[in-house]
Formats: structure tokens, C-alpha cells, sequence
């Protein structure tokens, strides 16, 4: 980070100008905010609880919770407070914290919802072997591969980006620190960390993304051969939400990550940020607790539980 000590803080934009609307905005995000910290530690705690869940589904899902209840938390609560307070200073340290937990998150997030379309295609295209292939050893080097791939692509990308200089201006485009705004303030040539973050894009965004269609592909011709119309519905209320949030997360980052920064605005760019930052940790627990009876029965169960003990 040595070079960039022409810049010693950064300025982060606060939700909207008017004093009116900020409150409104902070309010209704800090709402949001909490709605998704509940959600995600229901499903949590429910799955830990519940044994009737100990299945592969269910231990992603609740990996999944465990991220979203992280990623939310790097960018929102803070955005919240400067919102709010006024105060927009971030140091170059915390930026660069901010960046490398953001990317780290986002990463593993696309990761994991990969992991959970071949966790549906398997349970529907070949349950009879289900619990032979998704056993608990593959599930658990799932994750911990995907931990050290996130690992290593956010350490890169927040050395790379940090190397930069940052001369032209100190205020960053969105309401929190994130690498497309960052290299629209530096100085230096930024062409590297353009390439880098167009291979990443290519290489693990594109190629969970086609890992997920073709998965889905292959689910839906098996879905539609189901002659009984009810498991038909069944089947696709299990896969639709998921669909919903992948294509929500991979096509708002994707477009604000490498669209180019000449057509950039500060209010599209604040716009995007919430669909890939803040809908997907809010949506997850609700497309997944709300259409998933399993989930419904086992929080009923547990509160019935805990209003007979006390």
C-alpha cells in the first residue's frame, strides 16, 4: 500500500442528499438489515437444532446463512451510521478491510450457490444415489475449497488494487468501498486490474454460472417427465428460488463490475450496489424458509418446544 499515501482517507457517498430521504433510506436499510440477521440465524439455529435436517441441503443452506449474515454486515451497518451521523471518513486501511471481506463474501457466495445447484440436481435427477454422492466428506472439501479459492482471489485483488495510487480524488462513487469505484479514482494504470478482474469474472463467475444453467437444464427435463403434477410443483418450488437468487447476485455484480466506468453514475452504481450486496442475504431466508415446509415445521416445532418448557 505504499503507494498510495497521497490519499490517507477516503469520503464514502451517503444514501441520498436530502436530509429527509437519508433518514428514510438509513431507516429502511437498517430495517433490512435486521430482517436479514433474523432470517439467516433462524435458519442457523433451526438446522443445528433440528436433526431431522441434517442433510447435505441444509448444511450448505446453513453455510450460506452463516456468509450472508458476514456479507451484509461489511457493507450496510457502517453505510447505515455515515448515512445518518454525516461522518463519511474510511482510512485506506479500512477501505482496503472492507474491499478484501467484500470480494472474500462475494466469491464464496457464488461458490456455495453452485454447490447448491448440483446439491438439487443430484437430489432430483438421481436421488437413488444421493446420499453415496453427496456425502459429508465432499460436502465439508466443497466448502473448505471454496474458502481457499475466495481466500486467495480477494488477497490478490486487494494487494492489486492497494498498489495503485489514488491522486485524483479521495471520494468514492458508492457507500462503501468496492474495487470498480476505487479504480475510477486511481492515477495509475489500472489496465492489470482490469484484465484481473475480467479473468476472475470469466473464470469463476462465468464458469458457476454455466455449471448452474446446465444443472438447471438438466432438472427441468427431469422435472417435466414427472407425470404427477404435484411433485412436478414440488420440485420446481425447490429450484425457482434459487434461481431467483443467482441471477439477482450474477447479473447486478456482474454488470457493475465490468461495464466500463465511462458510463458509470453515482446513483446506478449505489443502485446495483443494493441488489448484489444487500437482496441476496435478505432474500435467501425467506424464499427458503417460506416455501420449504421442512424449514416451516421445524420452526413451529421449536417454538412449541420452547413455550412448553418455560
Amino acid at each position: 500500500m505504499a503507494n498510495s499515501t497521497l490519499v490517507t482517507e477516503f469520503l464514502l457517498e451517503v444514501f441520498a442528499e436530502t436530509w429527509e430521504l437519508r433518514i428514510l433510506l438509513s431507516v429502511l436499510f437498517l430495517l433490512v438489515y435486521l430482517g436479514s440477521l433474523l432470517g439467516n440465524f433462524i435458519i442457523i439455529l433451526v438446522t443445528i437444532v433440528d436433526h431431522t435436517l441434517n442433510t447435505p441441503m441444509y448444511f450448505f443452506l446453513r453455510n450460506l446463512s452463516i456468509l450472508d449474515m458476514v456479507f451484509v454486515s461489511v457493507t450496510l451497518p457502517n453505510a447505515c451510521i455515515n448515512s445518518l451521523t454525516g461522518h463519511r471518513n474510511i482510512s485506506v486501511v479500512g477501505c482496503a478491510t472492507q474491499v478484501f471481506l467484500f470480494f472474500f463474501c462475494g466469491c464464496v457466495e457464488i461458490q456455495f450457490l453452485t454447490i447448491m445447484s448440483q446439491d438439487r440436481y443430484v437430489a432430483i435427477c438421481k436421488p437413488l444415489l444421493y446420499h453415496l454422492i453427496m456425502n459429508h466428506q465432499l460436502c465439508v472439501q466443497m466448502t473448505l475449497v471454496s474458502l481457499l479459492t475466495s481466500l486467495i482471489l480477494a488477497s490478490v485483488h486487494t494487494f492489486k488494487t492497494f498498489q495503485l495510487s489514488f491522486c485524483h480524488s479521495h471520494v468514492v462513487p458508492d457507500y462503501f468501498c468496492d474495487i470498480p469505484s476505487l479504480l475510477r479514482l486511481s492515477c495509475s494504470d489500472t489496465f492489470n486490474n482490469k484484465l484481473l478482474l475480467l479473468l476472475t469474472a470469466v473464470g469463476l463467475s462465468g464458469s458457476c454460472f454455466i455449471f448452474i444453467v446446465i444443472s438447471y437444464a438438466y432438472i427441468l427435463s427431469t422435472v417435466l417427465k414427472v407425470p404427477v403434477k404435484g411433485e412436478r410443483g414440488k420440485a420446481f418450488s425447490t429450484c425457482v428460488p434459487h434461481i431467483i437468487v443467482v441471477s439477482v447476485f450474477i447479473t447486478s455484480g456482474g454488470y457493475a463490475y465490468l461495464r466500463p466506468s465511462a458510463i458509470s453514475e453515482i446513483a446506478e452504481d449505489m443502485t446495483l450496489s443494493v441488489f448484489y450486496t444487500i437482496v441476496p442475504p435478505f432474500l435467501n431466508p425467506i424464499i427458503y424458509s417460506l416455501r420449504n415446509k421442512q424449514i416451516k415445521d421445524a420452526v413451529k416445532k421449536e417454538i412449541f418446544r420452547f413455550f412448553i418448557v418455560e
